[in-house]
């Protein structure tokens, strides 16, 4: 992801849909992201949130597909935190995640944020999460901008 994130116009959530589907795994990191995207939905006044626990990132596209065969969202958001250990583990799990939502959202017609910071070492993960780069806030941010477009052109 770039550092060079875009600006958007203030939203007004207040009736829009949205989803959080978040890995338990590195439960301080996950714990964060998931606080800083529900500070910020709260900001913008959505009313309209459910928030689902899972074991890990991989579980992420599974929960996401549960809820969306059941409710319906504006915006589905999947957020976790993969670090790379001793073997290439790290990259297979956020390669598969990353595909299924996206398969997700093009099955149920309801755009799916990939939040599901990948590194290579723990530093990097508190960097663009409790660093300098607040990615809790830009997911937030795309799934807003996301919602309205879902909401804007939906065919009732």
């Amino acid at each position: 992801m770039s550092t060079d994130s875009p600006k958007y116009e203030s939203i007004d959530a207040s009736e829009l849909a949205i989803g959080i589907v978040c890995a338990s795994f590195n439960p301080n990191l996950t714990g964060a992201l998931l606080d800083r995207v529900h500070n910020f939905l709260g900001k913008a006044n959505l009313q309209n949130l459910l928030i689902e626990r899972v074991p890990g990132s991989n579980e992420i596209p599974s929960g996401i597909d549960l809820l969306l065969k059941n409710q319906t969202f504006n915006c589905m958001v999947g957020l976790g935190v993969v670090i790379k250990g001793s073997t290439s583990h790290h990259h297979l799990v956020a390669e598969a995640s990353g595909h299924a939502l996206q398969t997700i959202a093009l099955q149920y017609h309801t755009p799916v944020i990939n939040g599901i910071v990948v590194t290579d070492d723990i530093q990097s993960a508190e960097d663009r999460i409790t660093g300098h780069i607040d990615r809790g806030l830009e997911f937030a941010e795309a799934a807003l901008q996301m919602a309205q477009l879902h909401k804007k052109w939906t065919k009732i």
